[in-house]
Parts: structure tokens; sequence; C-alpha cells
């Protein structure tokens, strides 16, 4: 039985004002996020993985209302919706709007500037309750701090010492520990261990499955290490300049990709067993990302794509569900349903 639907985005967008010459008057736009629909279900994760640039991180601002959303051509009226339990959040401002953030917090990339080096951990996990005093009482909220300490595997009685004296993955407990305070329904995660070893990656990732699964969390896993991504997540979806080319469960992305893209991308992940690398069909893309102030006409990816013809160039592909990929496979491509060559070699999960 599918779960219920907690988050819905529908047509997101944000563009970026391009500003120039004397009087500072708008001459283009960065199209960060252009037109992003997808659906969060209860405790699911949902991976989202691509290139630099290709508009994650602007998605997940988006999310926790860190960014509003806005379209150039059509302004901040019809510029997508964000849907909170069927609430369409981009309409709410106010009172209404903080009370329906505490449901959907964020864990940051970056644990080093992410956490006021003039705080201690204490009052850096209690920002919340003073952002949102009627969530617990002043008296309960030393108790409550050493709760998520413990909870995320920190020693409680470190409470007063301050974030240079964490070690990396210890930092980014804290963080977690922050985003968890008010009780949420969602945690947003923008690339939340790109910046620490690979040991101490296992042992975070080993958290947030915990929680999860004590809490009920859902996750929106944002990372370009795809073999983390595969490991943690549900589903996957994978962005090209701003907007989802691909869009299945993990096993379909990658054992069974079908847009040329995600292909690209998972022929690119290293594979350290020398007998399988000559096994995969390993994929070079000629040219550079295009710019996003800029993006190509019809399928983004056509300058790029080994499989692109007259079509491409001219008409756009929907992200659709093709005759041939089964269930909630979706895919960007023209010629999604006629991908029957050898695939490249998944990346295999973390042991």
């Amino acid at each position: 039985m599918v779960s219920e639907v907690i988050l819905r985005a529908e047509n997101l967008f944000k563009h970026y004002p391009i500003k120039a010459g004397v009087l500072r008057r708008t001459v283009g736009y960065v199209k960060a996020v252009d037109g992003v629909s997808f659906e969060l279900h209860k405790g699911e994760t949902l991976g989202i993985v691509g290139e630099s640039g290709c508009g994650k991180s602007t998605l997940a601002r988006l999310l926790v209302g860190l960014e509003e959303p806005f379209c150039s051509h059509s302004g901040k009226g019809e510029s997508g919706k964000l849907l909170y339990d069927d609430v369409d959040v981009t309409r709410l401002s106010g009172s209404a709007w903080r009370r329906a953030r505490r449901d959907i917090q964020m864990i940051f990339q970056d644990p080093y500037t992410s956490l006021n080096p003039r705080k201690t951990v204490g009052d850096i996990v209690a920002e919340p309750f003073h952002i949102h005093p009627d969530v617990l009482p002043a008296s309960q909220r030393r108790a409550k701090v050493q709760e998520l300490l413990d909870l995320v595997g920190l020693n409680p009685e470190h409470i007063n010492r301050y974030p240079h004296q964490f070690s990396g993955g210890q930092r980014q407990r804290i963080g977690i520990a922050r985003g968890l305070a008010l009780n949420p329904k969602i945690l947003v995660c923008d690339e939340p261990v790109s910046a620490l070893d690979v040991s101490v990656q296992a042992q975070v990732i080993n958290v947030m499955e915990r929680l999860k699964r004590e809490l009920n969390l859902a996750y929106v896993f944002i990372a370009h290490d795809l073999s983390v991504v595969r490991h943690i997540s549900d589903r996957v979806a994978v962005m090209y300049l701003g907007k989802i080319a691909e869009l299945g469960t993990d096993t379909e992305i990658y054992e069974r990709p079908t847009h040329p893209y995600t292909q690209a991308l998972l022929s690119a992940v290293p594979v350290p067993d020398p007998t399988l690398r000559g096994m995969r069909n390993e994929i070079q893309l000629s040219g550079d990302v295009p710019s996003p102030a800029n993006p190509p006409s019809g399928c983004r990816f056509h300058t790029r794509c080994w499989r692109a013809e007259a079509i491409c160039s001219t008409e756009e592909p929907q992200l659709i569900e093709r005759r041939d990929l089964a269930g909630r496979h979706l895919s960007a491509c023209h010629f999604a349903e006629d991908v029957k060559e050898e695939t490249p070699l998944a990346p295999a999960e973390p042991s």
C-alpha cells in the first residue's frame, strides 16, 4: 500500500534576475529551478542527484522557505505550488507560514559554517524553541536539548561546549539534533555528508537511518555521491539544468536507467574492482554544461546527448510515465521507451 503524500511540489520555479549597467536593470534570468514537480510520501527518502549547478540546493532552500518561488515569465503568483498536507504554503505568510515550517526542517551541507561558533551546543540546539516559544516551556528546554543530543549519539553532558570542540561528524550530529527539535515530519538534507571523511559519512548515514525508523521521518536527501544516495533512498530524482530528467525507485534508476543523462552519470562512478571496469559501457559526454541563464531549446540535454535527433532540439520532453516503463518510473526523454541497449553498471551499495 502506498503511504500518504505529505509534500507535493507542483511546477516549482526559481529564477534569479541578472542585473547589469549603472541602473542595475534586469537583462536576463538564471533559471536555477525551472518547473520541478514531485511527491514525497510519509516515511520515504527521496534522493536528488545531479551535477553541480543543476539546482539541487536551490530546490532545497525553496522547500524550507529560505527562497521564495519566482518565475520570470509569470511572476511570483504563478511560480508553482508547494503543498504540505495539501496546504499550499507558498500562499501563506506571517504566523501561519511559521507554524507550517515546524514540520519541515533542514540539515545544511557544511557543519563548520552552519553552527554559530559563539554559541554553546545547548544554545544552538535550543534555538528553534526561542523562535517557536509555544512549543516547549523554558523550564523544560535544557532537558529536551540533552535528550536530543543523546538521540543523535552525543554526550548530553557536553551541552555547554562550543562547536570548535567537536569533530566534523559530531558537528553534523549537532545540526541533526537542531533539525529534530520541533518534531518535524520532513528533513531536507542538503549534501549532509559531503564535507565528511568516508568513515564518518557512514556513521552519520547510520544515525539518519535509525532516526528515520524511530521517528517515522521523511527525507529529501540531496547528494552528488551516487552510492550514498542509493544506500539511503527509496526513490531517486535526477536533475539537469533546473529540471528533473528521470524519477523512479532506486532499483529502476540504478539498474534500468532510461534517460541518457542518468546513464552518463552512472557510467562516471568509479569501479574499484578492476575485473568489472571493462564490463560496463563508459559514456564520455561532449561539450560543457550549458548556462542556466540561457538553457537550450527543447530537451536541455540534447547538446550533449549521443541519442539526440531533430525533435530533441525543438520539442521539450515531459516528465511522464513511458509506455515500456513499469510503475511510477518517469523519464523526460523522447526515446526512453526505446532504450534497449546495455546500460552502465550501477555503483555498489556501501557495506
